[in-house]
């Protein structure tokens, strides 16, 4: 069960998405008031008319009256509906925007600790349950709230013997909801943490959807997902089943209630002590306990289910965004960027959040301003981590970077990022066509330098059979595996980059389109800067300069001649590559 704090820290939540929308909220509120004015005025008139039965009076104006409120009821529900039907869609959007603005924008260790399925279904499934519990159920405990007061309080002028016994029924009905209520947002989101975890292991599985069929597991991922999928049905099935007793103790215990004031009302009115005109006034007011009290169990059910949703919600707004445009350190003059190092670590110490040992330890190293320069090393060694500090996806404990002679800390990540193109080892395609992947980058880059980078992979003649060319969309073409990490390539080489990071680029491809990359790489180096990180060393033997690193620290340099020749870990590499190559 959610502690007193918790609960009080989801309701924030809540309000944050309710705030931007109180003065429409409120109009949802007011014509909501109308309603319930309207339904409480219903039973006097009513009385009105009885007692003037058989007194020959005109009973034009009181039934006029009733045909009246009966219209004012229905414009002012009408309008609610629509104000708080549009008000529900726009929290939804608001909570939708907020939520794919600090995924995206969220600092990349924090947020891949969250599975992307877990992402999808908060924004999604979660999103939706806010949708009631923001609008109906506001407006519906304050409409119910006023119409049970005011229920109450003309019974109270009707009769007060009725009235007491009316009572007694109340409270019978509110112990056993008190503890039931609790119940329902407590398995709300037990089934709503139920359905992340399913999003997310579909989202897994369909990911490795060749690997699970190579593998013959389709009937294991099958059976883990259906066992969370029948979690999630639990947990919502026993949502659905406390709701129905709350239902049924609300509206059936009140049902009851009522027969018991009709009898004892009719007992009152056989002893003279009550008119008959009184009795049904007030039998009116009890049937129409039935909406408020009714409303006000929906409203605290929506409720307890969007509180729910706010407390996954809030889960994940921990998650610290970028500032882009920020220079800690404030700004500085440019550095010659002729004479220095395109990129220099001075002493770099990195470590991860959950990592125990650093995963870079005092590594020092200058990468030229133009030329080619290869990372390797065994896995763990921290290659990878090299790219994230250079792309600033993660900072140094301690040392500095500099950027053409610039420290790091006097650059925004914007510029430092937008200096530096990236293909990263999965080399995925961006939904869209062709030409939306290539030019990524730089949205602006016109059709010709869009074809001179696919001509640079040795992708051109291959987009050009297809009947849409750069405008066919990705998934809808028979591109391959290695078509589409080319693909993935030349978004990296469009305008020629001061500063190319490789990594594992070309693990899915043949030797001639290897050899097509290479070609593209190697007039890159010659007036900028490419850094690749490989374990095929055929893609980094003709570097300029390799780099070998071990256990977080820089172990040896040189070329692939004078490693070969002195470095053991580099000719092991090589032996268990079975590269032959002269020494």
């Amino acid at each position: 069960m959610a502690t007193r704090e918790e609960n009080r820290e989801r309701i924030r939540v809540l309000w944050q998405y309710i705030k931007p929308h109180r003065k429409v909220l409120a109009i949802g509120v007011v014509l909501g008031l109308a309603g319930t004015a309207s339904s409480l005025a219903t039973p006097m008139v009513t009385k009105w008319v009885l007692d003037t039965l058989g007194t020959g009076v005109d009973l034009l104006h009181p039934v006029g009256l009733l045909v009246g409120l009966f219209v004012v009821g229905a414009i002012a529900s009408f309008a609610q509906y629509v104000v708080l039907g549009q008000l529900a869609e726009n929290i939804v959007l608001d909570a939708r925007r907020s939520l794919i603005s600090r995924f995206f924008r969220a600092k990349l260790q924090q947020v891949q600790r969250i599975r992307t399925g877990e992402l999808v279904t908060r924004v999604t499934s979660d999103t939706v349950l806010l949708r009631e519990a923001t609008t109906s159920s506001v407006t519906q405990l304050v409409d119910g709230a006023v119409a049970l007061v005011g229920t109450i309080a003309l019974m109270l002028v009707l009769d007060v013997p009725l009235l007491i016994a009316t009572f007694i029924t109340l409270m019978v009905i509110a112990v056993p909801l008190i503890v039931l209520m609790p119940m329902i947002g407590e398995a709300d989101k037990r089934a709503q943490d139920s359905l992340g975890e399913l999003g997310g292991s579909l989202e897994s599985g369909m990911r490795a959807l060749r690997t699970v069929k190579a593998s013959r597991a389709e009937d294991r991922e099958v059976a883990a997902s259906q066992d969370r999928a029948q979690t999630a049905a639990k947990f919502a099935i026993r949502s659905v089943w406390i709701s129905a007793m709350t239902g049924v103790v609300a509206g059936g215990g009140l049902q009851l209630g009522i027969i018991a004031i009709l009898g004892f009302g009719a007992w009152r009115v056989s002893t003279g002590a009550l008119a008959v005109s009184t009795l049904v006034a007030f039998l009116l007011y009890a049937f129409n306990l039935v909406t408020p009290i009714s409303n006000l169990t929906m409203a605290f059910t929506q409720l307890q289910s969007g509180i729910a949703a706010a407390g996954r919600i809030r889960e994940t707004q921990h998650l610290e965004l970028e500032d882009l445009h920020a220079v800690p350190g404030g700004t500085t003059d440019v550095a010659d960027a002729e004479y220095s190092p395109r990129i220099a670590l001075r002493d770099v110490v990195a470590q991860y959040a959950d990592a125990k040992q650093p995963a870079l330890s005092g590594v020092s190293l200058e990468i030229p301003h133009t030329g080619h320069v290869a990372l390797v090393g065994p896995s763990g060694a921290g290659k990878t981590t090299v790219f994230s500090l250079l792309l600033r996806f993660l900072e140094p404990t301690s040392g500095s970077l500099e950027l053409d002679g610039v420290p790091y800390n006097r650059l925004s990540i914007d510029q430092v990022r937008s200096r530096i193109s990236y293909v990263e080892q999965e080399t995925p395609v961006i939904p869209g066509t062709i030409r939306d992947n290539v030019h990524y980058r730089h949205p602006d880059a016109d059709d010709a330098e869009v074809w001179q980078a696919l001509d640079a992979v040795g992708l051109a003649d291959r987009v050009r059979q297809l009947p849409e060319g750069i405008d066919a969309q990705v998934a809808a073409t028979s591109l391959s595996g290695g078509e589409r990490q080319r693909l993935a390539i030349a978004r990296a080489l469009l305008r020629s980059p001061d500063l190319v990071l490789l990594d594992e680029a070309t693990a899915q491809l043949d030797g001639i389109s290897e050899a097509a990359i290479q070609r593209a790489i190697l007039r890159l180096a010659q007036a900028g800067t490419v850094v690749t990180i490989a374990h095929r060393l055929s893609t980094v033997i003709d570097a300029d300069r390799i780099i070998v690193l071990e256990d977080g620290r820089v172990r040896d340099e040189g070329t692939h001649a004078e490693l070969l020749e002195r470095d053991g870990l580099y000719q092991e590499f090589i032996a268990a590559l079975r590269i032959g190559t002269p020494r």
